[in-house]
């Protein structure tokens, strides 16, 4: 019986990162991820690493209070930050079982002046793309990542590297890692 995990989105991009980041860091088991909507606990748009982090904690967790019948849960939260002068985003992968919890975070890149103009005017990053780039939709399909390198890295591959990092203290269970707050 395959291993269940609930992914704390029903965007499919997060779902599919989550599953094949599970598979490449755990090839052979046998995996189902299904997604769940559940709220972060911090803004629509999180405008610090901090409040990313937390997010990505908060829905790993609703996702396990809303679907304890998983096997593992996880929450992955984009987020914005601005604190070294320009603005760029990110996310933050969080992995419990119930018992320990693995983190990691994306790389950062910088976001366009007239993406950042329009975040700062209060709209969602996906929303903003969305607007400048004459899309629809596209935090569903390639996001921002794959918009502004072609395709290069897309949203999906953004993620999932995250998530195979996150994953380093289930991989290696004779180790101790710091729990996280």
């Amino acid at each position: 019986m395959p291993q269940k995990i609930v992914v704390a989105s029903t965007n499919p991009v997060k779902i599919n990162a989550a599953l094949h980041g599970f598979r490449r860091m755990f090839a052979g088991a046998d995996y189902v991820a299904v997604g769940v909507s559940v709220p972060s606990g911090v803004s629509d748009q999180p405008m610090s690493d901090e409040e990313t982090r937390q997010g990505a904690l908060n829905r790993a967790r609703a996702a396990h209070a809303s679907q304890p019948d998983g096997n593992v849960w996880v929450g992955i939260e984009g987020g914005i930050d601005s604190a070294r002068g320009v603005m760029q985003a990110f996310a933050w992968v969080a992995v419990t079982d119930g018992e320990r919890t693995g983190m990691s975070r994306t790389a950062a890149f910088t976001l366009p002046e007239e993406t950042a103009a329009l975040i700062r005017q209060g709209l969602e990053l996906g929303d903003a793309d969305d607007r400048i780039f004459g899309r629809s939709n596209s935090k569903q399909q390639n996001g921002s990542v794959g918009i502004l390198t072609g395709d290069v890295i897309d949203r999906q591959a953004f993620y999932e590297q995250a998530v195979i990092l996150a994953l380093i203290p289930f991989k290696n269970p004779a180790l101790n890692f710091a729990p996280h707050p």
